[in-house]
């Protein structure tokens, strides 16, 4: 019997005051994203971060803090994956690269509307964050995500 396990991934906010980066997809699902990916085999996760920060976007991150971890199985039309997400901080302007066609940063309150995966979601609990000072609450994220 071959086990069919969600894929790990990791997307990292990477914030400049109230500035997010976001990236241009290059390929399907289109759109902007928060940047990040597949981790690999023998990785870490923290590693797969700072890598994947610095292939689609050229920034060298600082990872801050572990935000959430977001499964629910449609997050990804292309598979199920289960994505840890870090906040993360950089200097420097983004430059896309890798699978990201552009890399810039966002105002948190002027973001663009084609925004890939549950990306949106994971955005919308970060400035709930920022609004309230609380931690995403797993109740809530269960009622709602999964």
């Amino acid at each position: 019997m071959a086990y069919r396990n969600p894929t790990p991934t990791v997307d990292i906010l990477i914030l400049r005051g109230n500035s997010l980066v976001l990236i241009k997809r290059r390929n399907p699902p289109h759109g902007w994203a928060i940047p990040g990916g597949f981790v690999d085999e023998g990785e870490c996760v923290e590693h797969a971060a700072i890598r994947e920060a610095k292939e689609e976007t050229g920034l060298d991150v600082t990872l801050d803090r572990l935000f959430y971890v977001y499964s629910n199985p449609s997050r990804d039309p292309r598979q199920h994956t289960m994505s840890t997400v870090f906040v993360a901080h950089a200097d420097g302007e983004p430059q896309g690269d890798d699978d990201a066609e552009k890399a810039q940063y966002f105002d948190l309150d002027d973001l663009p509307e084609q925004i890939a995966f549950d990306h949106a979601k994971i955005i919308s609990d970060y400035r709930e964050y920022v609004r309230s000072g609380r931690q995403l609450e797993l109740e809530r994220a269960m009622g709602k995500a999964c």
